[in-house]
């Protein structure tokens, strides 16, 4: 079988390597603000997972230059997507909002505007804002759901309930908002059929595309805790390899995966140690790959 990966969906769609940049709003979260917690999700790190982004306080112009200059070497004469990554890219004043998302999509070596996001930070002028934007150029927008069980959700303390993601992928793909879905392999006390079901679930959705992502346990936050007082176990290559083989078997062609892993940066880095080393982990899920006949396509055979 093949999988339809970003990769390959990108080149055919643009022609050229396109590579995300990761920028940042400077923006908070409504599950660290004291708005409904003050201590986030139980993985998330004081960066809001976005440790990888420009500083908040350059333009946005002037983050995608300094980002584009960082990847100079991986990429010639490409196209590239901004991505605001870290916290909640909604979550902020409606005309902020305008500025910044306008001045990234109207960059001329942008292609396409990436905001990641939760499913409960989605208002009407927010939403109309973004279907603004998406005749312009194309936007995504990234939710992150993790699980759609609602024990693990209470556990991981992602504060807003599966029905609130329901209607965010309605109001998103309403106006041809391409939706992207986040969900974690390995949180605690789930099964590999738990991890099965969560894909099945959001593949049923009108999504385009899918990240699944290594849960890592990262210094200075609440899962950091929780390890080391064994509350849970952390997978192993070989599971994690095994486990995510079965969900791209269970994802329909025409979504697109836009992530097989994810390295969490090593200063930060707790568990799993396997993880830190990338380039092993992907040669090791290739060749778990080949045995099984996965290979990366844009339609599964």
């Amino acid at each position: 079988m093949r999988y339809n990966s970003l990769n390959n969906y990108l080149k055919t769609k643009y022609g050229c390597k396109v590579y995300k940049l990761s920028l940042s709003s400077g923006l908070s979260c409504p599950n660290r603000d004291g708005t409904l917690s003050s201590t986030g999700c139980i993985f998330c790190s004081n960066g809001g997972s976005g440790e990888f982004a420009s500083n908040y306080q350059l333009s946005i112009t002037e983050q995608i230059e300094s980002a584009k200059a960082k990847v100079s070497n991986k990429i010639k004469n490409g196209k590239y997507i901004a991505y605001f990554q870290s916290f909640t890219n909604t979550y902020g004043d409606i005309e902020y909002l305008r500025k910044i998302f306008t001045e990234a999509i109207n960059h001329p070596d942008i292609v396409a505007l990436s905001i990641g996001t939760r499913p409960d930070c989605l208002p009407d002028d927010i939403l109309e804002l973004l279907d603004f934007l998406n005749y312009i150029k194309p936007v995504w927008v990234e939710l992150g759901l993790q699980t759609i069980h609602e024990r693990t959700a209470k556990y991981i303390n992602r504060g807003y309930k599966l029905d609130i993601f329901d209607t965010a992928v309605s109001d998103l793909t309403k106006r041809n908002i391409e939706v992207i879905v986040h969900l974690i392999i390995g949180l605690p006390f789930e099964t590999k059929e738990d991890i099965l079901k969560s894909v099945q679930y959001v593949c049923s959705q009108p999504i385009s595309g899918i990240k699944l992502q290594l849960l890592h346990v990262l210094k200075n936050t609440p899962l950091e805790k929780e390890y080391f007082l064994n509350k849970f176990k952390i997978l192993s290559l070989q599971e994690y390899s095994n486990i995510l083989a079965e969900c791209l078997c269970n994802i329909p062609p025409h979504i697109v995966i836009h992530r097989i892993t994810g390295d969490g940066p090593k200063s930060l880095l707790i568990a799993p140690e396997w993880s830190a080393d990338k380039k092993r982990v992907l040669n090791y899920i290739n060749k778990y790959f080949e045995e099984f006949n996965i290979v990366q396509g844009n339609a599964l055979l």
